[in-house]
């Protein structure tokens, strides 16, 4: 028997009320619209886009009180293929066999026709577009086959004026200034404060409508075409996190607003999901003032890879673990994706995680070069914590600590002083042999560590975006655990996130303008519903 369930609230009360085949449904809406978009991103914007140059009248529906998401945080660089075969390949090669060959090869086809699409979308401002010469972030077949594009400048923006909420790299602000500017062009609908709460059915499990909580209010809406989810994943969402990863805590960088709200509502109508456990993510810090919700990362330093394209950029610290060792290549060649990862060891003789929390040390020489971390966020209510240029103001607010001895330092951290005596000799050792290092931190980033006072924090985990994701096909139609569609439901951007195994830099941003515009053109050329 089918059966589907909502929520009402009247005067106070809550209730739930089930139908199914053996009782009418109800066939009142609060109101019919032609396409519900969750979520005002990158990718809810481009649905949105899409949707309307295809002669739909969408609405996007967006939870939080501002726009932009986690997108508008992002570095602004999408990632273009020059060759679709080439660009094949190393998807294929990156995912581990975690995504249908299908869906890459028809990505990869996408992201050749990309740069089109990005021209037309930055008429609407004279948006200047530029192409960088960035080949993929790993030496794996077809990793010659990328470029960057970014929106550089848009003539006449302030992002303080007009995203006043959002804190974010230049080029990340001014490819959502795009969208924005191509949404309110074609009078595109956005309703903010109304988080969608369920999905609404028929007896055939045919997408009709959804439930949008708005002013304490919980109304019906009905789809006449259908419903497109964009909300993204669960960044914020710790109790998934807790379920699906092993790491804990891990910090949110950038919204809370992504809790992984639409994989739930999909995951209730039998939906598929995937690769749960990877994440797009660094090493950070933790203010110490608890209402501050977000890990603050550290400082993102120029990708490089391997072989490939070099970096001379030096960093200003290593990690050591609990025990006083090192235990990672500080500088990977996309540190920002795969540096949490390290953290993720579990030692089951003391039912310990050794590397979690690490210690970033660095010494007064370390200090003076740059601000060692930096915060991205987009939220209506929290400031972002600006980092001291110097890194004293973190001292006194007790973010980093300072010893004015090794062995201070080591009573500080609990670590062996032996140990971490070792453990710095060798490291200045080669600094200055610039011998092989064991774990491949390259000799140009090295510095050594042997001017007093010394300068430490607690690192842990911290989440850029999931990449756990709701299961689609190339129409970016939602597919059950049986590889079947469930019908007028779509997804687009990091929700329906096809990196499964390793990222590649700008590839979620070009999945969000690439999947928003196929979702966007595909539900809105079905059939209308007669809905009332």
């Amino acid at each position: 028997m089918f059966c589907y369930a909502e929520l009402l609230i009247t005067q106070g009360f809550l209730f739930m009320t089930v139908f199914s085949e053996d009782q009418p449904e109800p066939a009142h809406f609060d109101e019919v619209i032609d396409v519900a978009i969750v979520g005002y991103g990158f990718a809810g914007g481009m649905t949105a886009i899409a949707s309307a140059k295809a002669g739909r009248k969408p609405i996007i529906f967006e939870k939080m009180s501002i726009p932009g998401g986690l997108s508008i945080c992002s570095g602004g660089g999408f990632r273009i293929a020059t060759n679709q075969e080439k660009a094949y390949e190393y998807l294929k090669a990156t995912n581990a066999q975690t995504i249908n060959d299908s869906l890459l090869s028809h990505f990869a086809g996408e992201m050749v026709k990309l740069p089109s699409l990005l021209k037309e979308l930055g008429k609407v401002n004279n948006a200047s577009l530029s192409t960088l010469d960035r080949p993929a972030n790993y030496p794996l077949p077809g990793y010659e086959a990328f470029q960057f594009m970014e929106y550089d400048s848009v003539p006449g923006f302030d992002q303080s004026k007009e995203f006043p909420r959002a804190k974010s790299l230049k080029s990340g602000a001014n490819a959502f200034k795009v969208i924005n500017d191509n949404v309110k062009n074609l009078g595109i609908e956005v309703r903010y404060s109304n988080a969608v709460q369920r999905l609404i059915t028929d007896k055939n499990g045919v997408i009709t409508g959804l439930l949008v909580k708005a002013n304490n209010q919980i109304r019906r809406i009905g789809t006449r075409y259908g419903v497109v989810l964009a909300c993204g994943g669960f960044e914020a969402g710790i109790e998934m996190q807790r379920q699906y990863w092993q790491l804990h805590p891990v910090l949110p960088a950038a919204t809370l607003g992504n809790t992984g709200d639409g994989i739930k509502m999909a995951q209730a109508l039998g939906a598929d999901i995937g690769h749960m456990w990877h994440f797009h993510g660094s090493y950070g810090f933790r203010h110490t003032d608890p209402k501050y919700p977000f890990g603050i990362r550290s400082k993102k330093l120029p990708d490089w890879t391997r072989g490939v394209m070099s970096t001379d950029v030096r960093m200003s610290w290593i990690l050591i673990n609990q025990d006083g060792k090192r235990f990672m290549n500080e500088y990977e060649p996309y540190g920002h994706d795969t540096g949490h990862r390290y953290m993720d060891q579990y030692e089951a003789s003391k039912n310990r995680f050794p590397n979690l929390p690490a210690f970033m040390l660095f010494d007064e020489e370390g200090r003076k070069l740059y601000p060692v971390a930096k915060a991205f966020i987009n939220d209506p209510d929290i400031d972002v914590y600006e980092w001291s240029s110097d890194n004293l103001k973190e001292v006194d607010l007790g973010i980093l600590q300072k010893a004015n001895s090794l062995e201070e330092l080591a009573t500080l951290t609990n670590v062996p002083i032996d140990t971490l005596k070792n453990t710095i000799q060798e490291w200045n050792s080669q600094c200055s042999s610039n011998g092989i290092d064991e774990f491949g931190r390259p000799p140009q980033t090295r510095i050594p560590i042997h001017s007093a006072p010394y300068y430490f924090g607690a690192v842990w985990p911290v989440v850029s975006n999931t990449q756990g994701a709701l299961i689609h096909n190339t129409k970016q139609q939602v597919l059950n655990t049986f590889n079947e569609e469930i019908p007028r439901l779509y997804v687009a951007g990091e929700i329906g996130s096809i990196w499964g195994f390793l990222y590649l830099s700008g590839g979620n941003l070009a999945e969000c303008i690439i999947s928003g515009q196929i979702a966007g053109n595909e539900v809105s050329h079905l059939e209308a519903l007669q809905l009332r």
